[in-house]
């Protein structure tokens, strides 16, 4: 973080062409199929998985995953300032500011000012919508850090968490803990904690509005090995949205599968695959909530 710098807030230039997302009175505005403003914007992010992650998983599972029929798509570069090859922390922040960054930085504009990059997280968060970051990484990871802090390296955990309690105060986070991210410290910011699945299915959501589920001590548990004490990337869903639907003004939501790319990085499919279909399941998850609905968003992407 740095603090001294401003922070642009005339709009953002996107919440990357990703969402599909139209000008109106010099910010963007989310809209739905009906044309309308999107009350809810619901982003899901498999972190590490491109077209050959979700032709292996729908190759194991005998037919094309949920998302795979939806009629609007699209592509999207987030290659880096410095490198046709991306990482999760540029990749991410070109989708949470629509700038380029160097490989490695979380939403500060470098190279450059140094200055932070207002991100759709705070955007939204500064138009009254309640916000949640979600993810089988660990909480400080690239992927959600690029929507809720700002630092000059990925690295920086404490600082990422920091930002997280002090600064941008998403009123859900659910990743695995510590990486810089403690219960003391989330306590002593007044969020209630939980750190397994029965704590998080003991929430009552009609009285819970800022949360932090840190859980062990590093990412989740890949499917293929069992959760054990720990909560399915799709129960994270369910809970994040009971929550966070109590928003007067809706909100954002961030779900990232990040045990996608650990899987790959380790050139193992045997794990890999089963992180793919739970990714499936959580956005089956928030598809069956918003089925009901005209007024929700949702985007998948990797």
């Amino acid at each position: 973080m740095n603090p001294a710098s401003p922070r642009p807030r005339s709009c953002l230039n996107s919440l990357t062409a990703l969402l599909v997302l139209c000008m109106a009175a010099g910010c963007i505005v989310p809209r739905v199929a009906n044309g309308k403003p999107a009350r809810n914007v619901i982003l899901l992010i498999g972190d590490g998985m491109g077209p050959e992650q979700v032709k292996a998983a729908e190759c194991y599972k005998g037919r094309p995953l949920f998302f795979q029929s939806w009629r609007h798509t699209a592509n999207v570069d987030t290659a880096s300032a410095n490198s046709d090859v991306t990482d999760s922390a540029a990749a991410g922040t070109a989708m949470a500011t629509g700038r380029r960054v160097k490989n490695g930085v979380i939403s500060t504009e470098i190279p450059g000012s140094s200055n932070e990059l207002f991100t759709a997280l705070e955007y939204f968060k500064d138009n009254g919508k309640f916000t949640g970051l979600v993810t089988s990484d660990t909480m400080t990871g690239a992927t959600p850090a690029a929507f809720g802090a700002h630092e000059s390296g990925r690295s920086g955990l404490a600082g990422i968490a920091n930002d997280y309690l002090t600064q941008t105060r998403p009123n859900v986070l659910y990743g695995g803990g510590k990486n810089g991210m403690t219960v003391e410290a989330a306590g002593g910011a007044g969020y209630v904690v939980v750190t397994n699945r029965a704590g998080l299915l003991l929430l009552n959501p009609a009285t819970v509005t800022n949360i932090v589920g840190l859980f062990g001590g590093g990412p989740l548990p890949y499917e293929l090995d069992g959760a054990g004490p720990y909560p399915h990337l799709s129960e994270l869903a369910a809970s994040a949205i009971s929550i966070l639907e109590k928003g007067p003004s809706g909100f954002f939501l961030l779900i990232e599968g990040g045990n996608i790319d650990h899987a790959c990085h380790a050139n193992d499919l045997p794990r890999m695959i089963p992180d793919v279909l739970e990714f499936e399941k959580a956005v089956q998850t928030v598809a069956n909530w918003a089925k009901k609905r005209q007024d929700t968003l949702i985007i998948v992407t990797a």
